[in-house]
């Protein structure tokens, strides 16, 4: 028999999926961690985004085998921690890649054709703000994507489809039929930049006050990476001084915004809370994906190829 602990609520369909299981035993960490005696029987740990599989947990659950993320990012899980240990760490890669990338686009939209405002002067009743309205269409803008993997290409797709002209810039160029250009031509002639590179130290303040010097006044940036990526002073200057049109993001650039926040609350912003992946199709699927990558696992079967995060380090 094999131990589970659950830190945080997964889909009732990966629910039902662990309690049909009959050679496995489930905990939940909801209110607080198990005792020391359960978490020392712990076989895997299965978290979401926010509950953290660090070293402390590792320590106290001595027989791990797996620390499993329903989800795509593997912030909240220390992956160098559980290599060293031999913890098999699994997520579920490209499992996002669609509703992310469609995310990003509605934000493409909503701050193009400046919608935000339009819907909120009409639930105020100022329709006659229709008389000095001013948006634009993306068709026929230059649609710059910084990283082209799974999401990147997903939304290089749709934009295509809109009738956006792509190009990209990435750590190398790809078999793709889109432009690579290097970053600086993008970021000088892009009416519309999409950021989707991983969050590391190169990447890290990546769009700075140097990189935004270098693009259009009517450009806009669209962030559903990591909030990181973008120097936040930077970017509330920009926007301030007309140097960036607008900003679109679904992360934050500091834990726990606040509605005071000034990106949050710049009428030339829009943040939503890292729920592009909340889709109920994606959200189910994550978290079906990684409950049967990790049976699989525990069974000694073969699981889905490529959830296994860390395999090169094993």
């Amino acid at each position: 028999m094999k131990n589970i602990l659950l830190l945080e609520t997964i889909a009732e369909e990966a629910n039902q999926l662990l309690s049909e299981a009959e050679d496995v035993v489930v905990h939940t960490a909801f209110a607080g961690l198990p005792s020391a005696e359960v978490l020392s029987k712990i076989d895997a740990v299965i978290t979401r985004g926010l509950g953290q599989v660090n070293q402390q947990l590792m320590d106290a659950c001595p027989h791990l085998i797996v620390a499993a993320r329903c989800g795509v990012g593997l912030d909240n899980v220390d992956v160098a921690e559980a290599s060293k240990r031999k913890i098999k760490v699994v997520n579920a890669p490209g499992s996002n890649a669609a509703t992310v990338a469609e995310h990003a686009i509605a934000l493409m939209l909503m701050l193009q054709r400046n919608l935000f405002q339009a819907l909120n002067d009409v639930k105020s009743g100022n329709w006659a703000a229709r008389s000095t309205f001013k948006s634009d269409e993306v068709g026929e803008k230059m649609l710059g994507i910084l990283g082209l993997g799974n999401i990147g290409l997903k939304v290089a797709k749709i934009a295509e489809a809109l009738g956006m002209r792509v190009i990209y810039w990435s750590k190398s160029p790809k078999d793709v039929p889109y432009q690579y250009v290097p970053k600086g031509e993008l970021l000088a002639t892009a009416d519309l930049i999409s950021i989707h590179v991983p969050l590391t130290a190169e990447t890290t303040n990546l769009i700075n006050a140097e990189a935004l010097s270098q693009v259009k006044p009517s450009c806009i940036i669209v962030n559903t990476a990591r909030g990181q990526i973008v120097d936040k002073a930077a970017l509330v200057e920009a926007l301030n001084s007309g140097k960036l049109a607008g900003y679109g993001a679904d992360v934050p650039t500091s834990p726990a915004p606040t509605a005071s926040d000034e990106l949050i609350a710049h009428p030339k912003a829009l943040i939503t809370a890292h729920i592009s992946s909340l889709t109920a199709t994606t959200y189910k699927n994550m978290c079906v994906s990684t409950v049967n990558n990790v049976l699989a696992i525990l069974r000694g079967q073969e699981p889905q190829a490529g959830c296994i995060f860390n395999s090169k380090d094993l």
